[in-house]
């Protein structure tokens, strides 16, 4: 399946407790569970000011649905076209 990354501008996300951090999972979880088993949040990036989340969709259309649905915003949003790790040099 397809990955994406995206890049959620968020002011202070650096800032957010524990407790802010794990009600916008749950959010973001539930609406997933919604939108059925075609899209997976792999795992985020918190910066001070962005987050930036890993998933796996068919579409970019479906990650756009699920920001909105969750209320989160989605700046770029960006198709992976190949990973690359210390690996690749050998």
């Amino acid at each position: 399946m397809p990955q994406f990354v995206i890049e959620r501008e968020m002011p202070g996300a650096g800032d957010l407790s524990a407790d802010e951090l794990k009600g916008a999972s749950q959010t973001s979880c539930a609406v997933l569970r919604d939108l059925g088993p075609d899209i997976q949040w792999v795992h985020s990036y918190v910066t001070d000011n962005k987050i930036y989340c890993i998933y796996r969709a068919p579409s970019e259309d479906l990650i756009r649905r699920h920001a909105e649905t969750a209320g989160l915003p989605a700046n770029s949003i960006a198709a992976v076209k190949r990973v690359i790790d210390p690996t690749t040099a050998e």
